[in-house]
């Protein structure tokens, strides 16, 4: 169909908590989006007017911006690193919880002591330039995507940021965090545009935050 809505969903950790929330608002993959060995990128749903594509969490967001796609769900921290005018996102979902930090070897006490410059390896380098700034320090971002654990006893960076869960990687490489920078939750994001002119995407708003406000009410229960 050429009038499809595309819904963008993130591969990786967000993806298995949101699958039941998604079913709930009535948005069901096909059954070989379930298929580990299904490369695909782009399956249908049981809705015939959509269709999911299933991308990295950072392209969920530009997808979306760019009204490639026109529904999407992502991280919260996705959505603060990018800051996109055309992206929107109306529902907390209450899925994906963690938050992003920034970490350092044990024993480096004297890590950002004083420092008025410091290398940091990072997915974020917006989030963490800014961060760094508002103590009054420069941070020289060095861009990873994945191994970001391994920097600072390589010698790359003297600290890190990334996403923290449970501190159980982290520890496992001998760092420690050191400060929280932003709590993450997984969010549903749409096109602004999209919004406003396609009734279909509206109604997925609603779906969606009705089934977060039902799951809040039967938690505060």
């Amino acid at each position: 169909m050429s009038d499809q809505l595309t819904f963008a969903v993130p591969k990786g950790r967000i993806l298995d908590e949101a699958l039941p929330v998604m079913a709930r608002a009535g948005v069901v993959p096909e059954d070989g989006f379930h298929d580990k060995a299904n490369r695909s990128l782009s399956f249908d749903t049981t809705r015939p007017d959509m269709r999911l594509i299933r991308v990295r969490a950072f392209d969920v967001a530009t997808f979306v911006a760019h009204g490639a796609a026109q529904v999407g769900i992502v991280g919260s921290d996705v959505i603060e690193e990018f800051d996109y005018a055309d992206l929107y996102a109306p529902v907390d979902l209450d899925i994906g919880h963690c938050r992003l930090s920034v970490a350092r070897l044990a024993g480096d006490e004297d890590g950002s002591t004083g420092a008025s410059h410091l290398r940091v390896a990072t997915k974020y380098p917006n989030l963490t330039a800014r961060h760094f700034e508002a103590h009054g320090i420069q941070a020289e971002c060095v861009k990873l995507n994945g191994a970001m654990e391994l920097a600072p006893s390589l010698g790359l960076a003297r600290q890190i940021v990334d996403l923290v869960s449970t501190g159980t990687t982290l520890k496992q490489n001998g760092l420690v965090e050191t400060s929280r920078i932003i709590d993450i939750t997984a969010r549903l994001i749409v096109n602004r545009a999209a919004l406003k002119t396609d009734p279909r995407v509206a109604e997925l708003v609603a779906a969606f935050r009705k089934d977060a406000e039902s799951r809040s009410t039967r938690d505060a229960a």
